[in-house]
């Protein structure tokens, strides 16, 4: 058996691990909703303490929050074939092998730190798949992308970890340079990022994330429209349907008493150009 290679991440960067932990724990499952064969795989060939973590409980909701943004890749790729996606803040996420259609290009923007780990567990493939050391705030990633062909933008877990005028700034730059776009990303409601940062949410978990800095509720879509005048829509995606209690996820949004707690998953479509306003 070859050696595990050994990660060392801390702060938000070692939440990657914990994404990956929870994908790997569904895929594993019999009647797994998520199938991902290489999120097992980079478990096992990790050394890192992932007990830590404590149990997956979470594991379910992960893996219907990733599935939303699968599909919503898929939706994109039918209507844009070679069309490129631009993971920002990706870690280890396994997307890629979900969704490729054998013609998307991916470009992959994430901290040095991680991208050190990333091309040990998940080597470059130019040049359809690439990985690009910097931060998201850094918009030099902007030049690396050839909108030709359609661009798809995407960030899970990191928006909340950002300040609220970087997000803003963020995803104006986007609607500008890159019109007849689309944005997706996921948010905690503002209930979740006090109590993050109020240290209440810690007493809940074995294993604590860094605070969260900025959040939106579900349905505050005038928010997002007043980033930049080229944000033509804006609209939360449903997730699918889970196992058990999580069968109803396709339907929390009509239920009055749990409907502003989920976590919204938020598609942003860019207009064809700047409004003269």
């Amino acid at each position: 058996m070859p050696d595990k290679i050994k990660v060392e991440l801390d702060g938000v960067p070692e939440t990657l691990l914990w994404n990956l932990f929870h994908r790997a724990a569904e895929a594993r499952r019999p009647d797994a909703l998520l199938n991902d064969p290489r999120a097992v795989e980079l478990v096992e060939a990790i050394d890192f303490p992932f007990e830590k973590f404590g149990k997956p409980q979470m594991a379910q909701w992960h893996a219907l929050r990733v599935l939303c943004f699968d599909r919503a890749v898929g939706r994109f790729l039918q209507d844009h074939p070679g069309g490129t996606v631009v993971a920002l803040g990706e870690g280890l996420e396994t997307q890629f092998w979900r969704v490729d259609d054998g013609r998307v290009r991916w470009l992959t923007v994430e901290l040095p730190e991680t991208v050190d780990v990333r091309r040990r567990l998940l080597p470059d493939d130019p040049p359809r798949r690439r990985t690009l050391a910097g931060s998201a705030l850094d918009l030099g990633w902007t030049d690396e992308v050839d909108p030709a062909g359609g661009v798809l933008i995407t960030t899970q877990g990191l928006l909340m970890y950002l300040r609220p005028d970087e997000v803003r700034s963020l995803i104006a730059a986007c609607a500008e340079r890159f019109p007849g776009g689309t944005l997706l990303f996921d948010a905690v409601p503002h209930f979740m990022a006090e109590r993050s940062r109020d240290g209440s949410l810690a007493a809940r978990s074995e294993y604590t994330a860094p605070p969260w800095q900025w959040s939106l509720d579900p349905g505050e879509h005038r928010e997002i429209l007043s980033y930049h005048p080229n944000i033509a829509g804006v609209r939360d995606l449903r997730y699918p349907r889970g196992r058990g209690a999580l069968a109803i996820a396709p339907l929390v949004h009509r239920i009055p008493v749990i409907r502003r707690l989920r976590m919204p998953i938020v598609e942003v479509r860019f207009g064809d150009g700047v409004s003269a306003a």
